[in-house]
């Protein structure tokens, strides 16, 4: 598998795997599935500042993981909230790890100091996954959401990027980031 930026061109792919996640389970809170258009847009508008990344092999789409703000106000501007989403017929076979093992690389590269993931629960694959990229369990949301006839709880996860110091400046967005290295070593990151 190699790993890349997606691009508003992969909307059709990214949401051909998003789709079940929204329609059959409650891992995603959305109630109704985007159409691709709204997808290509949502791919733009996280590329302005933060990484969107798919993973795929010959011209499929395996899974992607991408990053977005946590929160609006300006001290949250070195806190991310990230997620990853794999094809449902090839989960656990490595391409979430190396889809979040590269976004949390970038991350660091861009200036991010903390990355938080919310798991709808229960959900014992994302929490294994989140747990072995070295995120820590830092509290629930009881009854946070409601879907498919149910309440469910979401349980909040962290990841320290690098060791809190002064921060030197803003993160930097994705798009100064690959014009200093183009490749980010994307297409060398096998699972």
């Amino acid at each position: 598998m190699l790993i890349r930026l997606a691009s508003p061109a992969d909307a059709l792919a990214v949401n051909a795997i998003y789709r079940p996640y929204v329609t059959d389970s409650v891992i995603s809170f959305e109630l109704e599935p985007p159409t691709d258009l709204h997808m290509a847009a949502r791919i733009a508008d996280t590329l302005q500042q933060y990484p969107w990344l798919v993973g795929y092999s010959g011209n499929r789409v395996l899974g992607y993981a991408y990053a977005g703000r946590y929160s609006a106000r300006p001290a949250y501007q070195w806190s991310v909230e990230t997620s990853v989403y794999v094809d449902i017929n090839k989960r656990r076979q490595g391409v979430g790890r190396a889809l979040y093992q590269m976004l949390l690389g970038v991350l660091q590269r861009q200036g991010y100091f903390s990355s938080y993931a919310g798991i709808s629960l229960p959900n014992p694959a994302s929490i294994a996954l989140h747990q072995a990229m070295g995120f820590t369990h830092i509290g629930t949301y009881c009854g946070a959401g409601f879907k498919l006839g149910a309440w469910h709880d979401v349980g909040w996860w962290q990841k320290p990027l690098c060791s809190y110091e002064t921060p030197a400046g803003p993160p930097k967005p994705i798009s100064s980031l690959m014009e200093l290295h183009p490749r980010l070593d994307l297409h060398d990151q096998c699972a």
